[in-house]
């Protein structure tokens, strides 16, 4: 179809939907810029679950921080609010080669085993960077939504930080950080999609409201959380909206970084830098979540600030 994305859209539709409209069953994959995806073809992509598609759309250069030099108009930040809107969408943002691995095998189980109605919509990122192997028994985790990555030491003083996609690799390099320079111990969660996390906590939410005499039930996100201590702080390369699905699922303080506003030019260092999602500002986000719960002085944040040289008047992205 060439540079042609309602073109392209329909092609793979006429694909998707060929298991009822010609008896074949195809596994069509569309891979493009995320940000000319829904943003562009969003009516395609509402019909696509009209119409009961199935198959995988792949938003490549995901997250609005991993494409360093194409500015406001090609760097993603929303296409998982917009995935969101579709009932049959089922949307990931990985962060590692063997979670896209699980994601997609499931897919595959769910869409051309189960015969279910669905279609996928999966971003990946343009930066290279080493890829672990598969950890034992998080396949679950994976496809649920999120699974504890790396325990923290044990210190007293304890976050739990959820990062997803690129920005993962930043919610670790925080976590490093508070253990060395403040002595707080960091739980770190890969969140495969905050968009699904979403959904079952409401589904769990509806289903106890409308069955008050029967034991009610617990959403994934409390259960896989159930255990844990200390504030939660999210960091994605998406707005803020999209970890905010989860805080009514979250009991203890929660607080999110994100990026919010237009794209930027420039490397990927000084793009997290402007957007407040590198290490730095998570750590900081972090220290004050601890202040907020009283475990904390507040000078323990001026004394990150400083050390982190963070500008504390530099402009909101939101506003420049």
């Amino acid at each position: 179809e060439g540079i042609n994305e309602a073109g392209a859209m329909s092609s793979w539709i006429a694909a998707a939907t060929a298991y009822s409209n010609h008896g074949i069953s195809m596994i069509p994959f569309y891979i493009y810029y995320s940000m000319f995806g829904f943003q562009r073809i969003g009516d395609l992509a509402w019909a696509a679950g009209d119409m009961q598609a199935r198959g995988f759309l792949i938003g490549g250069t995901a997250g609005r921080t991993t494409l360093a030099g194409e500015g406001l108009q090609h760097q993603d930040g929303h296409s998982h609010l917009q995935a969101a809107t579709i009932p049959n969408c089922v949307s990931y943002d990985p962060a590692f080669a063997y979670e896209l691995a699980v994601i997609v095998q499931d897919g595959m189980r769910r869409m051309f085993q189960e015969q279910e109605n669905i279609f996928y919509y999966i971003t990946v990122m343009n930066e290279n960077y080493p890829q672990p192997a598969l950890p034992d028994g998080v396949e679950e985790g994976i496809i649920n939504g999120m699974y504890l990555l790396q325990k923290g030491g044990r210190r007293k003083k304890r976050v739990q930080l959820l990062g997803s996609g690129t920005i993962l690799r930043e919610v670790i390099a925080a976590g490093d950080l508070l253990e060395k320079d403040f002595g707080v111990s960091a739980d770190v969660w890969s969140v495969t999609s905050f968009n699904e996390l979403a959904r079952d906590g409401q589904n769990v939410e509806r289903w106890n409201m409308l069955h008050p005499d029967q034991q009610q039930r617990v959403c994934y996100l409390q259960s896989a959380m159930a255990d844990c201590k200390g504030p939660v702080v999210a960091a994605t390369d998406y707005v803020r909206t999209y970890p905010n699905q989860i805080r009514q699922y979250i009991k203890s303080t929660y607080k999110v970084l994100g990026t919010d506003g237009y794209g930027r030019s420039d490397m990927r260092s000084q793009l997290r830098r402007f957007f407040e999602v590198n290490r730095y500002y998570i750590a900081v986000a972090a220290l004050t979540t601890l202040v907020e719960d009283g475990e904390l002085d507040s000078s323990i944040v001026s004394d990150a600030i400083r050390k982190y040289r963070i500008d504390p008047e530099k402009p909101n992205p939101m506003t420049v």
